[in-house]
Parts: C-alpha cells; structure tokens; sequence
C-alpha cells in the first residue's frame, strides 16, 4: 500500500529531475554561448551604425549620378537595409544560428517571388526609372517627345516621368512606356534646325526666287552662321511650285524655336514683295469634259432647234421663252 503511494511522488521528483538537468543545461550553454551573444550584439550595433554611413554616403553619391531624388533616396535606403541584413546574418552565425539562417533566406526568396509576381508593372517601372535617372537620355528641364507628348521634362519619380505639355498641362507617363517606345529629345543638342515650306508662282524665275530667299534667311540674326541655309524645290503643286528651305538655331527653348520660324516668313515675305514675287492663292480649275481638257462652252450641248430667248412682258413678273431660228448665214 505505501509503494503504490509513493510510486507518483517519485514520478514527480523524475520529472522534476528532467526539467532541472534541462534548465542546467541550458544555463551552461547560455553561459558558453555569452561571449557568442556578446559578440553577436556589438557585430549588429557595428552594422547599424555602418548601415547609417553607407546610406548617407550613397545619397550623395547618386545625387551626384541623377537629378531623381526620390530613387536616390530609395536606392540609398535599400543599400542601408542590405548593410543590416548582412549584420544580421552574421550575427546568427556567431550564435550557431544557422539552421535559422538557412530558413530566413528560404522564406526571403519565397517572399521575393511572390511579391515579383504581384507588383511586376510597378518593379518594371522602377527598373525603368532608374535607367532614366542613371543614363540621362534627358535631364530635368529638356524638350521631348514621347507617346506624342511634347513637353517639358519636370520630374522623373518611382513611377512616372512628369512632363509639361506647352498649354501648361501635366502629364504623366510610365516610366516603362517612355524607356520602350521611341523618345525625341529636343535640347541635348543644344540646337534646332527650322524648315519653312513655301510656293511661288508658275511664272516665276527659279533661280531668282533660290537666291532672294536664300539671302533673306541668310540675313536672320537668329540663325547659326556655322551651317549654310539649304534651299530645295520640293514639288509642282496644284497652284505654286512648292520648295522649301532649312537653316539651324540656337535651341533650349521652344519659344526660340517658334520665334526663329516667325522671322523667317516675315523675311520671305518682305524679300518677296520687294522683287515682286507672287506667293499665289490656291488656284481651282474646273474641267467639264470627260477626257479633260474641255471648257464650259464646249461641253453643253447646243439645241437643234436654236437659240432659246427669254421674253418679259412689261409690268409683268412672268417670263416666256420662244425659240429663234438659225441659219448658216454670218451676220
């Protein structure tokens, strides 16, 4: 009777036993493991304070490389996050951690993945944007052309390039779309060429309309002296023969642009007139007979019976028509 009372008391004390070898145990590996834990702290201090140096030194490192600040402070902040994750990893080791640092990284490429699926545009874009900001296809401030928006580049961010369209109007365009499809830059050169087409008269000397109108341009004070004015004759049009003529400005705005083509026709204009030269109207002739060639007159037919006279009595509003008879006769 008294070893069937005894026998859960001692099971109680085995137990007992149990949890305290276990809790010696890992007291003993706690204090093995205490320079370990030591270590492990300061290598995660060192990478943070490191991780702060690398992100200011990278801000002002790629603000240097592009005009984005918002990706220069993205890509800064990412470097400094990777500085931390790497302090991180290292200290699990110094722990023995590293059947946690395998599963951490597991779990980080299965996170990776997924979130590559979801946010795919968003990545492409930043991706793009970050290709904008670094190869500088155009700056804050430039002319372009893109998706046929023509404006002027005001931002480029995480997304979008803003531009400023020449009615004062915003547009934003993904930064995917402006680095895939065709991209005209207006400014990086630092010079525009201006092409006027003009027509003149059938009547006129060629020749002469080429060198008055070459002298004329010549002339502008906005044009570049270092590119001769190129003069071409294009085509017979429907009422002028049509030619047109080219010359290069100073270009980083488009109001220089616009005022160089302003000048310019009022240069023609003037050359023009002062030699008498005639820009003409649009001219429409009317051809009435099926192979062409016929006028009004030829293509009526003439009646058999005569001329047809319209007579009017006087006082009255009505008219009667009577036929006239017609002879061979010249009177």
């Amino acid at each position: 009777m008294r070893a069937s009372f005894n026998e859960p008391i001692e099971g109680v004390y085995s137990s007992l036993e149990i949890v305290q070898g276990k809790l010696v145990d890992w007291w003993e590996a706690a204090i093995s493991l205490l320079p370990n834990l030591v270590v492990a702290i300061l290598v995660i201090v060192a990478f943070g304070l490191a991780s702060r140096l690398v992100r200011n030194l990278m801000l002002r490192f790629l603000l240097k490389m592009t005009s984005s600040k918002s990706i220069a402070r993205l890509l800064s902040t990412l470097a400094g996050i990777a500085v931390v994750v790497i302090g991180l990893f290292i200290a699990l080791g110094v722990l023995q951690l590293e059947k946690t640092v395998t599963s951490l990284l597991a779990g980080a490429g299965v996170v990776g993945i997924a979130l590559a699926f979801a946010f795919q545009d968003l990545a492409a874009n930043l991706i793009a944007g970050v290709y904008l900001s670094f190869q500088r296809p155009f700056v804050i401030g430039d002319l372009i052309e893109s998706q046929d928006i023509f404006g002027i580049v005001d931002a480029v961010d995480l997304r979008n390039t803003r531009i400023r369209t020449m009615d004062g109007q915003i547009v934003l365009i993904p930064n995917k779309e402006v680095f895939e499809n065709k991209l005209i830059n207006f400014s990086k050169t630092g010079v525009r060429r201006v092409t006027l087409s003009v027509g003149v008269s059938y009547a006129e000397d060629l020749e002469a309309v080429r060198k008055i109108a070459t002298e004329a341009i010549s002339a502008l004070e906005l044009r570049r002296t270092e590119q001769d004015v190129e003069f071409f004759y294009e085509s017979f049009g429907s009422s002028s023969i049509d030619f047109i003529v080219r010359f290069w400005i100073d270009h980083q705005r488009q109001s220089q642009y616009r005022a160089a083509l302003s000048e310019a026709i009022i240069a023609i204009k003037k050359a023009f007139d002062a030699e008498d030269i005639m820009i003409p109207f649009p001219i429409r002739t009317l051809d009435f007979g099926i192979k062409g060639g016929e006028s009004l007159a030829q293509a009526l037919p003439v009646p058999d019976q005569g001329r047809i006279t319209m007579d009017m009595a006087p006082g009255s509003r009505e008219m009667s028509s009577r036929p006239v008879a017609t002879s061979d006769s010249v009177f």
